[in-house]
């Protein structure tokens, strides 16, 4: 295969599978409400759906390289899209809310599965000296889903329905496998080594059980004891990874890296943050319609802007950091973001559709300087041999607390409808919600100030800030 076209056809069918990841990501959060009413469950019931995508995203990511390495990058990669597919028919046909939460857990595996294999499928087949062109292709369908989600989603909810939502990943999907087929090596290696299976079912059980049992606080699905129970079983378990994974020379999760004060800013504070960030594509969406009135396809159109101010953050990103550093922006930029995000709460009903739009705008350029700026200084400090290890601990810890944003909104949410009292979700039972994940952003700022000044300048005044 010529030098040029492996270049571009291997980031293609990486970059398919991303779209598809990144559209049903983004287009579900428009369709909750009517999802909810015909699955004959209250709109704040649904944040279960994607709180079980991010926990099967999230607690399979760190065994996907040793996957790919025992039985091959192709044919992980291929199931894993396989696996995608078959969870968005299992939404689509969904008849309950226990049926559509597994559906979700089942496309969370697939997701957790492609994207980091494909990425490691990138680096085997592109030459370094095309690494850089190669992983632009790459951005392209991460910034288009955001976009291209919403309104798509909410086209469908309104003027066909949310079923429908779900097919749109079929055909993307068999594109992307037949691609794969006749493009893709099925390299593997001989001796992958042992799977840390203790660890894996320790930090896996652990994470899931406590996020499911938080998110099944207060619901209607189990009583009061099992969520619970579930919490504590969950909290357990994962104390017990902490003590395992610290005698261990190389546990599934190496917490140790934790310990490294660039990666803990970015790891640890960069997860508060991002449970003030992640409650948001799930309440956003939500006030509009149920608090707001509006329609799914109003609601998707207003959503999407703070995609295009994270696309327009992207091309300054760099300079700001260079003239700024990455302490300073990081907790300057955060005070901002929680700000924004509690606005987000003063939106009334007769607010007019063009100021809600320019100022979730602005809401998505903060969040985007943020993300890059934590992305770009995980790695300031980590030496080469252990970027895979490392990437495996941020990346579970990000996708954890993201489902956490969701989980803690919805019960801020939850307990602030049940104290007004009101018969159905107003727009008045939102406000705290906003304000209280609002707040999570303000909590990552001491951490980051108990970072050193010049953390990471060295990657700013380079300017190769990551997205």
């Amino acid at each position: 295969m010529p030098l040029a076209l492996g270049t571009f056809i291997v980031p293609l069918i990486v970059a398919c599978a991303m779209f598809m990841e990144n559209v049903d990501a983004t287009v579900i959060v428009t369709s909750l409400p009517a999802l909810a009413r015909d699955l004959g469950h209250d709109p704040i019931t649904l944040k279960l759906a994607i709180t079980a995508y991010v926990i099967g995203l999230g607690v399979f990511i760190p065994i996907c390289g040793w996957v790919a390495d025992r039985f091959g990058s192709r044919t992980v990669f291929r199931t894993a899209i396989g696996i995608f597919i078959v969870g968005s028919l299992i939404s689509a046909a969904s008849t309950s809310l226990p049926m559509f939460v597994v559906a979700r857990f089942v496309q969370g595996i697939g997701g957790a599965m492609m994207v980091p294999v494909g990425r490691i499928i990138i680096f085997r087949s592109v030459p370094k000296s095309d690494f850089i062109r190669a992983v632009n292709y790459l951005t392209v369908p991460a910034l288009l889903g955001p976009v291209v989600g919403p309104p798509l989603g909410g086209f469908i909810t309104t003027y066909l329905h949310w079923r429908l939502i779900f097919f749109i990943n079929i055909p993307i999907g068999i594109f992307g496998i037949w691609l794969a087929n006749r493009h893709i090596a099925n390299v593997r290696e001989e001796h992958p080594g042992r799977l840390d299976w203790t660890g894996f079912v320790l930090s896996a059980g652990g994470a899931s059980l406590l996020m499911l049992g938080l998110s099944l606080v207060g619901g209607e699905l189990v009583s009061g004891t099992t969520s619970t129970l579930m919490c504590v079983v969950g909290a357990l378990l994962l104390l017990f990874y902490w003590f395992y994974a610290r005698r261990v020379e190389l546990p599934v999760l190496d917490l140790r890296f934790l310990r490294i004060p660039s990666f803990h800013a970015s790891v640890v504070g960069g997860s508060l943050f991002r449970i003030g960030l992640g409650a948001v594509p799930f309440l956003l969406p939500l006030a509009l319609q149920e608090g707001l009135g509006m329609t799914a396809f109003a609601a998707g159109a207003i959503t999407c802007a703070s995609a295009f101010g994270s696309i327009f953050m992207k091309t300054f990103a760099s300079g700001v950091l260079a003239r700024f550093g990455f302490r300073h922006v990081l907790m300057v930029n955060a005070a901002i973001s929680g700000l924004v995000i509690a606005i987000y709460g003063l939106f009334v009903p007769g607010t007019p559709h063009w100021l809600i739009w320019c100022v979730v705008l602005v809401g998505g350029v903060f969040p985007s300087l943020q993300f890059t700026s934590l992305n770009s200084l995980a790695y300031a400090d980590i030496p080469s041999r252990d970027i895979g290890r490392a990437t495996s601990v941020a990346s579970v810890i990000q996708q954890i607390s993201l489902g956490l944003g969701v989980t803690i909104a919805g019960l801020v949410l939850q307990i602030s409808h049940d104290l007004q009292g009101h018969a159905t979700i107003v727009w008045t039972d939102f406000w705290p919600a906003f304000l209280f994940v609002g707040l999570f952003s303000f909590a990552s700022i001491p951490v980051t100030a108990r970072m050193p000044a010049g953390s990471g300048d060295e990657i700013a005044r380079g300017g190769r800030g990551s997205t």
